[in-house]
This record gives structure tokens, C-alpha cells and sequence, in this order.
């Protein structure tokens, strides 16, 4: 027999992450979006250096965009908490 033929295979195929998604967005520890600001890739001369210095680093998406967002990534869902360990009492 071939061995394609005696592998077992899965009843229904993998999701696919959306490329364009895991380039442009990250989660954080507690399970938010985080994605980079916008509005600077071109005309920062005519923009005002208040804007151009409050749109550096990244933002937190809204919850509303972030539904969508989570949609394009399948497999990057919040992180379970640890239960906390209890204490054993030794004698």
C-alpha cells in the first residue's frame, strides 16, 4: 500500500490566516490587537509635528475592529490564564 494511503487524514481542512493580518497586526499578553499607528508613510511636511509625534509606535485596536481582525487569524486567540496554584498543606 502507499502511505498516502494508510495515513490517516483529518476530517475537515485547516483554516488559513489572512497573510496581509499577521504582517500588519500582534497580540498582546492580555489577548488586545495591536497594530502600528497610521497616517505616516508619506506627507509628514505638511503634517504638524504634534501629529507626527503622537502617531509614533503602535495603538490598541477598538473592540469592534478587533472582531473583525481576529476573524483573519484563526489560530492567534487569547492566551489561557494559569489557574493558580494552590498551596499544599505538608505535615
Amino acid at each position: 500500500m502507499f502511505a498516502s494511503q494508510t495515513k490517516e487524514t483529518s476530517k475537515m481542512p485547516k483554516q488559513k490566516t489572512k497573510s496581509g493580518a499577521k504582517k500588519r497586526f500582534k497580540l498582546t499578553g492580555t489577548g488586545k490587537i495591536k497594530v502600528a499607528q497610521a497616517g505616516k508613510r508619506h506627507g509628514m511636511i505638511k503634517r504638524t509635528a504634534k501629529f507626527v509625534r503622537n502617531a509614533r509606535g503602535t495603538m490598541v485596536l477598538d473592540e469592534s475592529d478587533a472582531g473583525i481582525v481576529r476573524q483573519y487569524m484563526p489560530y492567534h486567540r487569547r492566551k489561557r490564564r494559569k489557574a493558580a496554584s494552590t498551596p499544599t498543606a505538608t505535615v
